[in-house]
């Protein structure tokens, strides 16, 4: 089961967009890591202004690639959240950040070095002096752009307001208000003299804002939903707007409506002029991509291949290259003359609406379960569908391979525990008696009892050969996301939404321990294979150890920017392997 958990942690974060031959994995590492496998979730990439360099943003940082070669160039890690949103500097050589946990940060792009924190402290870009406090913009998941010329910060608040700051000196230019509500997208036009905003929907506006002024030159009202997205074309003389069913473009210099382009039939959630302003890239609701001709407004390619949300697009100079960044660390490179795209995807197929995955122990199967109540197994060698399962009235939660790999668990929101024939798919047993959604399920190491837990607040053990009740845990007094047991088969760990850890006598049902330290719910356990260690992953909060025996925390883990989905020991207990909604994966050093 180790080797099937860590293989599992790798499949589903090692969707790396590129790979070479420099080791990547050691860089920036967190305290006690020995590695780094996987490049994060991606929310934006981003061309320099030259079209020399490409930044992707997301889980773990901001990497940095050679837009010619696409290998990497840097790593720049420091906030302590997921990067939501990046902004080029003209010239390039600065680039801004915001992240979710509330701070903008300033890096040298050539150095790939932070020159500083904006907030909650600003400083001064030339010197590095920290000057002035400001602590209004973007209050929650900050989207940030930073003006060509590196002067003017923008940021967008939800109550609608816009911030304008001068970088050198750290005052509040303007404080603008227009929008009736939050602001969905802001974009700057490249000489920084102008700023584009998207009202949502309650306003269902564009409004175009003179920057050495804060004053509304337009308000651009053609929506009639609420606008996604804005951007300017490099001249600063288009302006593109999406919003829900509609395509926009705009005069800049008068505020009239040029054209509306035909085709979306969902949300345009995102769109990228390029410099000339000759080509516009459209993302309909995550996953089509669509490029336009701006001059006659005839649709020229149309890709479909992302299966998860795209997050982000660009367009690179000359607009003959868009990039996307979806998921995963999923990056494609799309030649909008050819329709080609430049990728590499794990060759599973059908990943869409999957909820949780596992592995054989011989890591030869893997099972999903799927948020319609399914559940396929898959050949892992040839990524061919072995097997749909059936049974489930809704999503599926959690999914276990018994250890000789014969036997699949599933637990499900519809309050059930199915047993399924491994080999032929066919539903041995339906286990009925929870009375809330089933998050977790766990066989013991010789196959003959199941655990699961459940948001009803008990857990269940079940004789896996007859399909009948054994016993139930109760005491937790809060739902139970996780479930695990000692390789003896004599122990049981849950972990609760409230952030505690419960270790049970499997025999007598009886608890024999509490153990409390995180802040949220415990998402994965592990016991290492000698019983003496469990370790534990939470939603918001590090990996910890804990000391079986007396129930004391050992360490805590620090280094995943999100929640930690999954842990496992290497058989001789030195090591420890974390995976987490961020995206990547970690490697312990316990000795």
């Amino acid at each position: 089961m180790k080797i099937a958990l860590l293989t599992l942690l790798i499949v589903l974060t090692l969707c790396l967009p590129f790979t070479f031959a420099q080791d990547t994995s050691q860089w920036h590492l967190p305290e006690g890591a020995k590695a780094r496998l996987g490049r994060g979730w991606v929310t934006q990439v981003e061309f320099s202004p030259d079209g020399t360099r490409l930044a992707v943003a997301g889980s773990i940082g901001i990497w940095i690639y050679d837009a010619r070669t696409y290998q990497e160039i840097a790593l720049l890690t420091g906030h302590t959240a997921t990067v939501e949103s990046i902004s080029f500097s003209k010239d390039g050589k600065m680039l801004a950040s915001g992240g979710r946990n509330r701070t903008i940060r300033l890096w040298d792009v050539p150095k790939g070095e932070l020159r500083k924190t904006l907030i909650g402290h600003l400083g001064d870009v030339a010197m590095g002096e920290l000057r002035k406090t400001f602590r209004n913009i973007g209050q929650q998941n900050p989207r940030v752009l930073l003006s060509g010329d590196g002067k003017t910060l923008a940021g967008a608040n939800h109550n609608g307001t816009i911030l304008l700051q001068d970088v050198v000196t750290g005052e509040l230019l303007h404080n603008i208000k227009g929008h009736k509500d939050r602001v969905n997208s802001i974009s700057f036009s490249w000489d920084g003299k102008m700023l584009a905003s998207a009202g949502g929907a309650q306003d269902k506006t564009v409004r175009i804002w003179d920057v050495a002024t804060g004053e509304l030159r337009h308000t651009l009202t053609e929506h009639v939903h609420e606008v996604l997205s804005v951007a300017f074309s490099g001249n600063g003389t288009t302006l593109a707007s999406g919003g829900r069913f509609r395509l926009l473009l705009w005069d800049v210099a008068t505020g009239k409506l040029r054209k509306g382009l035909t085709g979306h039939t969902d949300p345009v959630n995102s769109v990228a002029l390029n410099s000339d302003g000759s080509t516009l890239a459209s993302i309909e609701e995550g996953r089509v991509i669509r490029i336009w001709d701006v001059a006659t407004g005839e649709l020229r390619k149309t890709f479909r291949g992302h299966t998860e949300g795209v997050d982000s697009i660009t367009l690179r100079n000359g607009g003959n290259t868009v990039v996307t960044g979806s998921g995963p660390g999923t990056i494609r490179l799309w030649d909008t003359d050819t329709g080609k795209v430049h990728e590499t995807r794990v060759k599973i197929s059908d990943w869409d609406f999957i909820r949780m995955i596992a592995f054989s122990c011989d890591s030869l199967t893997a099972a999903s379960g799927r948020g319609k109540g399914t559940i396929q197994l898959w050949d892992v060698d040839t990524g061919e569908r072995r097997n749909t399962l059936t049974g489930h009235t809704t999503w599926v939660d959690s999914v276990s391979f018994s250890e000789d790999g014969k036997t699949v668990a599933s637990g499900s929101h519809d309050s059930t525990v199915c047993l399924w024939d491994a080999l032929t798919g066919e539903l041995r047993h339906t286990l009925t008696g929870h009375t809330a959604h089933v998050n977790s399920v766990a066989f013991s190491s010789n196959g003959n009892t199941l655990a699961s837990g459940s948001s009803d607040g008990t857990i269940r053990l079940w004789d896996v050969r007859m399909g009948k009740l054994q016993k139930t845990l109760t005491g937790s007094f809060t739902a139970v996301e996780s479930v695990a047991f000692s390789s003896d088969g004599l122990t049981l760990a849950s972990g609760g939404r409230d952030g505690t850890l419960r270790l049970w006598d499997v025999t007598t049902g009886k608890l024999r321990k509490t153990l409390a330290g995180h802040t949220s719910q415990v998402l994965c356990l592990s016991f290492s294979d000698d019983g003496k260690m469990l370790a534990s992953g939470s939603a918001y909060g590090p990996v910890r150890l804990w000391d079986v025996a007396t129930g004391d925390l050992r360490k805590t883990l620090k280094g995943h920017t999100g929640g930690v989905t999954g842990v496992s020991f290497s058989s001789d207990g030195q090591t420890l392997v974390s995976g987490s909604a961020d995206g990547t994966v970690l490697l312990w050093d316990l000795r």
